[in-house]
């Protein structure tokens, strides 16, 4: 029997390790507009959600910052006069070990941001209640989604760069 036979221990790559070594708020924002204005009458709330991701190496071996951008903003249905807008960048510094260089930034920009997205959570609805309004509880997001979202717009900018250059 060859070593790559029998329980399949040779054949196998490390187990990848990660580890959430510390999160944080990065940036912080919250105006309550409906107040600053003094918009008087009913208000029907409609809440738009923007999402962005990010991703640096750090100096130190193995270790990444990935950074979740928020934006918040609640409109009133009737006239489309905000009400509040929140923006939050919420960070978290990763160590991952054992994963392969080209599965490396698509694990960052999905696993990263999904394991901060409770946290996430949390700080907009404690906000969003603590500005005077009913609590936001954000919805889950689909992070693979929007990575094939990011990875589609790249490719359609570079694309229209080269169509760019070329005709220059």
């Amino acid at each position: 029997m060859s070593e790559t036979q029998g329980n399949g221990a040779a054949d196998q790559q490390p187990q990848v390790k990660l580890r959430v070594l510390t999160q944080y708020i990065r940036d912080l924002s919250f105006e309550n507009i409906l107040v600053q204005k003094g918009i008087q009458g009913d208000v029907t709330p409609e809440i738009a959600v923007e999402v962005g991701m990010d991703a640096r190496k750090r100096q130190t071996e193995n270790q990444y910052e990935v950074i979740n951008k928020y934006k918040i903003t609640s409109k009133n249905k009737a006239d489309g006069t905000e009400i509040f807008l929140m923006e939050l960048e919420y960070a978290g510094i990763l160590q991952v070990e054992n994963l392969p260089e080209d599965q490396l930034h698509p694990f960052l920009l999905i696993e990263g941001p999904r394991l901060l997205f409770p946290f996430v959570r949390r700080i907009v609805s404690d906000m969003t209640r603590d500005g005077g309004f009913p609590p936001v509880n954000l919805e889950p997001v689909d992070f693979v989604a929007l990575y094939r979202q990011e990875l589609m717009r790249r490719a359609q900018q570079q694309q229209q760069q080269q169509e760019t250059a070329g005709t220059a």
